[in-house]
């Protein structure tokens, strides 16, 4: 599978709600609080196709002002057809980079306790569970607080740690 990511800008604002409204319908961002993420000098939202396909199969944005030391990952999200294929991961990996580009030192996230799968992505690329916030989303969900020590870039030539 091939994805492309692009920086996501405000005409990609009806596609976003639509997989934020069908992924999220309890907790979805409305249009405005979603335009002022996507229009902030503070924030990095991608947006992810299929090679040669228009659709979007998937979104995510980080908040992270330069020299603040910090990020959040404020949104996650790919449509039901492309789950499972990577792209979840790409997009998290591909924000954290920014992240990093940013100055960060730790990114944090919220994340539903009922979202085993969510946790487990975030978990295998380092985040670690550092809080909970009860009853955080409607239905009286609780939100795990999840915390990222940003590693240093690191840059091997090939062949490099084989024996």
């Amino acid at each position: 599978m091939t994805w492309q990511l692009r920086r996501a800008s405000v005409d990609d604002l009806d596609d976003i709600m639509t997989i934020e409204r069908e992924t999220f319908p309890d907790d979805a961002w409305s249009e405005q609080a979603m335009r002022s993420e996507l229009t902030s000098d503070h924030t990095y939202y991608l947006v992810a196709t299929e090679a040669g396909d228009t659709t979007l199969a998937g979104y995510g944005g980080l908040s992270a002002p330069r020299g603040s030391g910090q990020g959040d990952i404020q949104t996650l999200a790919v449509a039901a057809s492309a789950r499972r294929r990577g792209l979840g991961r790409l997009l998290l990996l591909t924000l954290l980079g920014e992240a990093r580009q940013r100055g960060a030192d730790e990114v944090f996230l919220e994340v539903r306790a009922d979202n085993p799968a969510a946790q487990a992505l975030y978990e295998s690329v380092g985040f670690e569970r550092i809080s909970v916030r009860r009853r955080y989303y409607r239905g009286g969900i609780d939100a795990v607080i999840m915390r990222l020590q940003v590693p240093e870039a690191r840059t091997t030539t090939a062949g490099e740690g084989s024996a």
